[in-house]
């Protein structure tokens, strides 16, 4: 039996025009979300609020990750037109910070991160003004594909450790969680100016000890800023949530990063990787650390 998600996870249906005008504008553009192919609970919070996580490469991942909803299997062939797609929407949405990411692409040769340059290229050529988060795969830690994506200049460069040491086996067979720390360890040493984020999943067995060495692996590897949210089972056939944590061990985790060291942590039972994004890098200067609720 699944457990039932409590009173402080659950979200209202939000049904609005702005929501219905960003599917419009995503549906003329062909271009896929994460909100929708992650089924991420702020999705319709986020629609309303006229902004979306752009899903690059398609919507079928070369990984099985037993947490992730993303359709897994062959994937098609890049659309060379998508960055333009992409840069359409933006200025169509008027959006002023952007999140990109993507399904991992070990298909291809430097796992996609021409692509991914391309697009914040093409976004960025729209205004200068507009900052460009990304969140990547791994890329198999190939440094040249690293630094593909960091030549394009983004604000933030995304990678999630996703959970902790002991629990990649279960959770994320594919990846390696030093290869995680490398790669952000990386984009840190080759562009100082970039802020480095990473985000975890909590309720997957893990312990408070296990989730503050990672926080300090994080730390250690020059990440800046952290999100931590609650994992929520997307179907019967994906990992299950051993528990769902309450809203005091989210303040507790938040105290644990700002031990740490981490410049900012947000940390909450619907806390997204993309979540609230531009606000957190506009308040950073201040080091606030936050729980969202």
């Amino acid at each position: 039996m699944r457990q039932r998600l409590p009173e402080w996870i659950k979200r209202g249906i939000i049904n609005t025009e702005t929501t219905k005008r960003v599917r419009n504008i995503l549906t003329a553009h062909k271009l896929n979300t994460v909100c929708d192919s992650a089924r991420c609970p702020n999705k319709n919070e986020c629609y309303s609020n006229n902004t979306a996580t752009f899903l690059i490469m398609g919507s079928t991942c070369t990984r099985n990750c037993r947490f992730c909803s993303v359709n897994s299997g062959i994937p098609s062939l890049l659309d060379p037109d998508e960055p333009f797609h992409i840069a359409q929407a933006v200025e169509e949405l008027g959006l002023k910070y952007v999140v990109i990411t993507s399904v991992t692409r070990d298909d291809l040769k430097d796992g996609g991160a021409e692509h991914f340059a391309k697009t914040i290229s093409a976004v960025k050529n729209i205004s200068a003004d507009i900052k460009v988060e990304v969140l990547t795969p791994d890329f198999q830690g190939n440094k040249d594909s690293i630094l593909t994506v960091i030549s394009a200049k983004p604000d933030v460069f995304n990678h999630n450790i996703e959970t902790v040491k002991n629990s990649y086996s279960k959770v994320r067979p594919q990846a390696e969680y030093t290869r995680s720390l490398e790669l952000l360890r990386f984009v840190k040493e080759s562009a100082p100016d970039i802020y480095t984020k990473s985000g975890i999943m909590v309720g997957l067995g893990e312990t408070f000890s296990d989730l503050k060495e990672t926080l300090q692996d994080l730390k250690d590897n020059n990440c800046d800023i952290v999100t931590i949210g609650q994992y929520i089972q997307p179907t019967k056939q994906h990992v299950d949530v051993e528990r769902y944590l309450t809203l005091e061990e989210f303040d507790d985790l938040k105290n644990l990063g700002i031990k740490a060291g981490l410049r900012h942590v947000e940390s909450g039972p619907l806390v997204r990787s993309s979540y609230n994004a531009g606000n957190v890098v506009k308040n950073l200067s201040s080091c606030t650390c936050s729980t969202i609720v």
